[in-house]
């Protein structure tokens, strides 16, 4: 297919073209939701920890949800001061954002795995 194409002399890494996808796609989808920069610093802080959750701890989907929902716990709550905290996000942002995760990272997780 290669020869086909002529695609012989292209040097594609697939690990930077997923990667450049994720983040992009990720930044595009909190842009639409007219997240704050605040908003969108957190939701791309959010991309990148459920990331090195695969590729830097090799997590199971099941321990990175896991991981997601602790990360995510605090959302609509007022009073929390804690540093990290997600708490800018309001629970429907927060709703929104794990529908994102689970519709795109999470669904194809073992691609994921497989790259990383």
């Amino acid at each position: 297919l290669e020869e086909f194409l002529n695609l012989t002399r292209l040097k594609t890494s697939w690990r930077k073209a997923v990667l450049i996808d994720y983040y992009s796609a990720g930044f595009l989808w909190a842009k639409e939701m007219n997240f704050s920069l605040t908003q969108l610093s957190g939701f791309m802080e959010l991309l990148n920890f459920v990331l090195e959750n695969i590729s830097d701890k090799h997590m199971s989907l099941g321990d990175n949800l896991k991981e997601l929902e602790r990360a995510m716990a605090e959302i609509g709550e007022t009073d929390s001061e804690q540093e990290g905290d997600l708490n800018f996000f309001s629970i429907e942002q927060g709703k929104a954002i794990i529908d994102y995760f689970m519709n795109s990272f999470f669904k194809y997780y073992r691609v994921y795995e497989f790259l990383f």
